[in-house]
């Protein structure tokens, strides 16, 4: 029924998810995703592309292609937890072969709730290590807060679009540094103190990287301000004094 779906495009897919002993861990009847950005386990990304619409397939997936070597523990008791190295059988109904959504003006609602998604899918790659596609995760989860809207956001929308950016950033930065990116890492603190100029993370996270480049004194500013803020942080005060420890030596006459 038509062609495959095409790189770029979102598929709406009907999605039932089981363990060995047939318990159902996913069940969504209305999945949207666009193949390649990551907010699907594996065994989706790479088998709902071979499919056409109309189509039902049974995909046997392996851990590493559903929820890796850890699992995953659910917050509803209604779905049980996925135990750790857990093979599944995704059974897969393609619905809907459309243009990606984020090309297309969209209210900014629809906008908060596609890059809480795809930051939530971050985390989710974070968690088990997989620094690269929590990367991606997050690239795309700031591509969806800044695209175009079909009207202005209000004041509420506005600040709850600052305020999800800002999440976005920090964590980008989080998984720069896992991957020993620290200038990208730092663009990405700079980025959100553009935004929130008095956030304690990405204070704290500044100046130990101005600290490691060398820049005592302004790494000095961003920490005592990060300390102002959060006076009782033990991870502060570390840092503080091993920054003064260094600018001071010890008198050997």
């Amino acid at each position: 029924g038509g062609p495959r779906p095409s790189p770029g495009q979102e598929v709406l897919v009907k999605v039932l998810g089981a363990l060995e002993d047939g318990g159902l861990v996913d069940r969504d009847p209305r999945l949207s995703f666009v193949p390649g950005h990551g907010d699907v386990v594996q065994a989706l990304e790479l088998g709902v592309p071979t499919m056409r619409p109309g189509e039902v397939s049974l995909f046997l997936a392996a851990f590493p292609y559903g929820y890796g070597r850890p699992g995953s523990r659910r917050c509803s008791r209604r779905e049980p937890d996925v135990p750790p190295e857990a093979p599944l059988l995704f059974e897969v109904t393609l619905l809907e072969v459309r243009d990606d959504p984020e090309a297309q003006p969209l209210p900014s609602a629809a906008r908060l709730c596609l890059g809480s998604q795809r930051r939530e899918r971050g985390n989710f790659h974070f968690a088990r290590g997989d620094f690269e596609a929590a990367l991606g995760s997050y690239r795309l989860a700031l591509r969806a807060l800044d695209g175009p809207a079909t009207a202005p956001p209000g004041p509420e929308e506005e600040e709850e679009l600052r305020e999800q950016r800002v999440k976005c950033l920090n964590n980008r930065a989080a998984a720069e540094l896992k991957l020993e990116r620290t200038d990208e890492a730092l663009a990405s603190c700079e980025a959100v103190l553009r935004i929130s100029p008095d956030n304690g993370r990405a204070l704290l996270r500044r100046g130990q990287l101005l600290a490691q480049q060398g820049r005592d004194e302004e790494a000095a500013v961003d920490l005592r301000r990060a300390l102002e803020l959060d006076p009782a942080n033990k991870v502060i005060h570390a840092e503080l004094s091993r920054l003064v420890n260094r600018r001071s030596p010890p008198d050997h006459a």
